[in-house]
């Protein structure tokens, strides 16, 4: 039978990442109470941002069938295709309707001429259910280039006043119905299966897709549509209440999860794994890659130990996993996991890739054995080096102060989340996994200048704002601004030299991330004394400290470029140190009262910097 290759991956997560304190602002508080059970579930589950379809008004924004056909269509942005997709299987664990299926929802969205398609619902391994689809088709000879998506919304679930019909005001809601509120998030990927590896880039090969349902030995675990006996069996389904209304109030709605039958999961998945070891379809030892979807790090830690009793740990730095930053996506995580590993450029031809993907709504376990194939000699992927991350610029600090100590942990915290994002945006992630065209340079360098502008000009405002007591810091500021004033002369060299034209790039109006960034800026430096720009200067001046040099290196090399092509960045990633150093230089001089409001101040000013130039980043051409 024919050989089938993943030869392209597409993820769409809509708006911004959702860091942990405004999660209630996007699901609202119900009867207008802090939740109860918020701290305890995220302590354990180690999420930090997720992405929601929703506004702070609890608005939807997408239809979920929208963000799966997102999800194909950057996917089809990154492949040449012959002819037209010819198959789509479409997966979610609810649509936006009861009636049609899904996949005749993304179909239309979509807009392809007919085609077959196939519907799956489910839970986390419905995604593999719908790789599998599309997998047999182009298998058995029937399709040449299929497509498999997923996408979830259960946001829209989530939202405050679904609940306020059922809990009274002076009453809790169960931790059951509760739990799934702090767990899971939107997003949609997909996959594109076709049987020839991609001309260019690593392709995945699907060696064999094992999938097996438990529920004949377990009762329902996570679910939605009924409420759970006290002996274990399910009530009426929600369809059985007299009115939808009567449903509501029983609480037969809400998406639930039984926690006490989570453990039973992980040990047979663990279980499953150890089967594929003895029936000689897995060498442990071989796999490079172990892509695991989790939806908490303590079922991590769980995997880990069980692993390890049993004689057979797979190394934690084989794992990947994009929780931290993505949460849990459920059906869509087979695919936005598999999309991000191939992007950071980690995946090499030759290197084998094990996917385990378990599912609790009435227990399944899905495995996949991927070999990545391809020929990189066109384009040569960064090395591991290369592309690991920078870490935080390092403050050289002479003084014992802890007050100057904590500042320097807490500026450490916000690199290190600001630059796990940084990884994620679709620019910086072409670029680390060797991706990186010459109109993406031209774009980049477009969006750029209007910011680089305008450096000079906020530093200087900033230091006009400083009173007399203050000459020291108001001598460090204007010699930085007159250092940054001619930068945007050599990023307007480099674009001219790709074969940008001077006049486009002079003319080009600012982003919506770089007008946000802009602004934000002028704002601060227009307040007195505005020591808090520290915390800006180190998220910019890191950027070009520690990422500078190596995008520029990456650049060069990806696109044959010479040195004074990417001279902007190469300068930056030297001069940016010395900007570091004069920084470290106002601390230790105690030109800086650094109190502990000063501290939380400077950590504010470098939270909010790093947010806008993440945005700044992802959107570019978006003006």
């Amino acid at each position: 039978m024919t050989d089938v290759f993943i030869t392209a991956l597409g993820k769409f997560f809509p708006g911004p990442p959702i860091p942990n304190d405004e999660m209630e602002a996007y699901l609202g508080q119900i009867h207008g109470r802090p939740a109860r059970a918020k701290a305890r579930v995220l302590a354990q589950n180690g999420i930090a941002t997720r992405h929601y379809a929703l506004d702070r008004q609890q608005r939807t924004l997408f239809r979920n069938s929208e963000m799966a056909a997102n999800a194909v269509r950057d996917l089809l942005g990154r492949v040449a295709l012959d002819g037209g997709v010819d198959f789509l299987a479409a997966a979610t664990t609810q649509g936006d309707l009861c009636v049609p299926g899904f996949a005749s929802m993304v179909h239309g969205e979509l807009g392809f001429p007919t085609l077959e398609i196939a519907s799956l619902g489910g839970v986390c391994a419905s995604g593999v259910v719908a790789l599998k689809n599309a997998y047999l088709q182009v298998r058995a000879d029937e399709k040449r280039n299929a497509v498999a998506c997923a996408s979830e919304l259960p946001s829209r679930l989530f939202k405050a006043s679904r609940y306020e019909a059922y809990v009274p005001p002076d009453d809790v809601l169960p931790f059951d119905a509760e739990f799934l509120r702090w767990m899971l998030s939107d997003g949609a990927g997909a996959a594109l299966l076709q049987p020839a590896p991609a001309a260019h880039g690593v392709s995945l090969r699907v060696d064999w897709i094992d999938i097996r349902s438990y529920a004949h030995e377990h009762a329902t675990c996570m679910y939605a549509g009924a409420v759970k006996r006290p002996g274990g069996s399910m009530g009426p389904g929600w369809l059985d209440y007299p009115t939808f209304e009567a449903a509501g109030q029983e609480g037969a709605l809400f998406l639930r999860q039984d926690v006490r039958q989570l453990d039973a999961l992980i040990r047979l998945g663990v279980d499953g794994f150890f089967r594929l070891v003895d029936e000689g379809r897995l060498v442990a030892p071989e796999i490079d890659h172990v892509v695991c979807h989790y939806s908490s790090q303590f079922f991590r830690t769980r995997i880990f130990e069980l692993l390890a009793k049993a004689g057979a740990p797979l190394p934690e730095e084989k794992w990947f996993s994009n929780l931290t930053t993505r949460g849990n996506v459920g059906s869509a995580s087979v695919f936005v996991l598999l999309e991000e590993l191939v992007s950071s450029g980690r995946v090499r031809p030759g290197q084998q890739v094990f996917v385990m993907i378990p599912e609790s709504g009435r227990f399944v376990t899905s495995y996949m054995k991927l070999t990545a194939v391809g020929n990189d000699a066109a384009r040569p992927a960064p090395s591991a080096a290369a592309t690991a991350p920078a870490g935080p610029p390092p403050l050289q600090l002479k003084t014992g102060n802890p007050t100057i100590e904590r500042l320097v942990r807490q500026l450490a915290r916000v690199w290190i989340d600001f630059e796990t994002r940084l990884h994620q945006v679709p620019v910086v992630a072409k670029l680390e996994s060797g991706r990186f065209t010459i109109d993406d340079y031209k774009l980049l360098l477009l969006n750029l200048r209007q910011q680089v502008v305008e450096g000079a000009r906020w530093i200087a405002r900033a230091a006009s704002q400083m009173d007399a007591e203050r000459f020291p810091l108001r001598s460090l500021f204007i010699t930085h601004a007159r250092e940054e004033h001619r930068d945007f002369e050599l990023l307007e060299r480099n674009y001219v030299s790709v074969g940008g034209d001077v006049a486009d790039i002079r003319g080009a109006a600012k982003n919506v991330g770089s007008e946000a960034l802009s602004a934000w800026m002028f704002h601060r430096a227009s307040q007195e004394n505005p020591f808090d720009l520290l915390g800006a200067m180190f998220i910019i001046e890191g950027v070009g400290a520690q990422l500078a040099a190596r995008w520029g290196g990456l650049i060069k090399e990806q696109l044959g470029l010479a040195d004074e092509q990417v001279s902007f960045l190469l300068y930056h990633g030297g001069n940016d140190d010395r900007h570091l150093g004069k920084l470290e230089q106002a601390l230790d001089a105690g030109d800086v009262n650094v109190d502990d409001r000063m501290v939380d101040r400077i950590i504010k000013t470098a939270k909010v910097t790093a947010r806008l130039y993440l945005l700044q980043l992802e959107e570019l051409g978006n003006v």
